[in-house]
């Protein structure tokens, strides 16, 4: 009972639509009758046994229902035999319960006599017709709402975790990248070794904070690019350059983004003070990092992880994926900025 109150009420809008157009067609049958106007054209209790009968029609149908569809998709077949048996067990009742009436108030031979059975029950057909195909597609329409509501819950939570799961990739990847760094340090300047691991604590604290985020807003960024930036130039001093052009700083991009970027730059150019590597973020309508390619002799070859990483989650979140142009000269990266 408590299953069927609420089902009434999450279709009071479609039961409300099945009042109003008994009412209209109840209208015009009398007016096509009478063929005058008057205060009884518009009385509702027609409508009122009009909507009943509905009513009757669609619980036969979705008992049928309930107990016969099998497939969680829209069958012709089911969809027939269901509609079919509906409308004789319909007929049937409808048949009964009149019946009941006409011996309760005594009416019997003036309800049941041929003419009066054969225009009953062409107009109960073309009620099960009418009201019924309306019930099979508001049925379905809600079945297939459902169901895509169900796909939709399991794509999110299905990209949620391959998000988490590519995050969980990336963080051990920013780690052991600047503990080689700070390896190389130590050998070199242990006092430049020693402000590096202060400073690399700090962005590491930003890096463990972000982990749980999907996006974060292009100014947080781009302060931690900065930030991230500084930390390089322990190591390389002047030989990278970083210039950002921030004509609009409105929208997300995914979390350490721009450092992965910067890395990446880093790691594939050799930068020297006479020659330095420039690399530029540009925001304006979309995100553009680019940097003049200086590449490196003798470099081991890279699997490309991080970019494909990048490139997977801009896969789930954005509507365009980033687009990456690799020239003699320059190598760029254009990023959608998500609103």
């Amino acid at each position: 009972m408590k299953n069927m109150l609420n089902e009434i009420r999450q279709s009071k809008y479609f039961l409300f639509f099945v009042f109003l157009f008994g009412y209209a067609q109840s209208i015009q049958i009398r007016l096509l009758v009478r063929k005058t106007l008057d205060w009884y054209i518009f009385t509702p209790e027609a409508a009122v046994l009009s909507f009943i009968s509905a009513g009757i029609l669609f619980f036969v149908m979705h008992f049928f229902m309930k107990h016969w569809q099998k497939s969680d998709t829209f069958s012709t077949g089911e969809a027939l035999k269901i509609f079919s048996t509906s409308m004789l067990v319909y007929l049937a009742v409808m048949k009964l319960l009149g019946l009941c009436i006409s011996l309760a108030f005594n009416t019997l031979e003036r309800n049941f006599n041929q003419e009066t059975l054969i225009l009953s029950t062409l107009s109960e057909t073309m009620d099960t017709f009418i009201y019924g195909s309306f019930f099979l597609a508001f049925y379905y329409y809600q079945k297939n709402k459902r169901k895509q509501k169900q796909i939709d819950e399991y794509n999110q939570a299905f990209s949620e975790a391959k998000i988490s799961q590519l995050k969980s990739q990336l963080n051990p990847h920013f780690l052991f990248n600047n503990l080689n760094v700070l390896d190389q340090l130590i050998n070199e300047d242990q006092y430049k070794a020693s402000d590096f691991l202060n400073e690399f604590a700090d962005i590491y604290r930003y890096v463990l904070q972000v982990s749980d985020k999907s996006l974060i807003s292009i100014d947080e960024e781009i302060s931690f690019a900065k930030k991230y930036f500084n930390l390089m130039q322990h190591k390389y001093g002047n030989a990278y350059l970083l210039e950002i052009q921030n004509l609009n700083t409105r929208g997300q991009i995914i979390p350490l983004t721009l450092q992965l970027l910067l890395e990446n730059a880093i790691q594939h150019n050799l930068g020297t003070e006479k020659n330095p590597v420039l690399i530029t973020i540009s925001v304006d309508s979309s995100l553009v990092v680019s940097n003049n390619t200086v590449i490196k002799r003798n470099t081991k070859s890279t699997s490309g992880r991080a970019l494909n990483n990048l490139r997977q989650q801009y896969a789930l979140l954005a509507s365009t994926q980033f687009e990456i142009i690799h020239t003699e000269n320059e190598f760029s990266v254009t990023l959608p900025i998500i609103p």
